[in-house]
């Protein structure tokens, strides 16, 4: 049973940082794409950031280009979202997900196979 645990998420002014953290178990962690994804009240879900665990490529929204990296620890099947210089507009429950393309997070899709239960995050102005 494929399992997504996520932590790290919480309340922040805007300007300030969290890191997200998401465990994967019962899932062939390597040579895959894990993903973060987010919704925000009232919104549709949208990609983040994606990571390719066989070789690192990376991928990132538009809206967090140089605020948010997206990692890994193989050892630990663990993926991580670093998030800093978040503003209002990055509130959002965040959800990890697994089994898709990585290229999704960038093109409006959200067509992975396994999802986390999220992690809500606060940015107030």
């Amino acid at each position: 049973q494929v399992q997504l645990v996520e932590s790290g998420g919480g309340s922040v002014q805007a300007g300030g940082s969290l890191r997200l953290s998401c465990a994967a178990s019962g899932y062939t962690y390597s040579s895959n794409c894990m993903g973060w994804f987010r919704q925000a009240p009232g919104k549709e879900r949208e990609g983040v950031a994606s990571i390719y665990t066989g070789g690192g490529s990376t991928y990132y929204a538009d809206s967090v280009k140089g605020r948010f990296t997206i990692s890994q620890d193989n050892a630990e099947n663990t993926v991580y979202l670093q998030m800093n210089s978040l503003k209002p507009e990055d509130t959002a429950m965040y959800y990890c997900a697994a089994d898709g393309r990585c290229a999704s997070v960038v093109a409006g899709l959200v067509d992975f196979g396994y999802w986390g239960q999220g992690t809500q995050v606060t940015v107030s102005s």
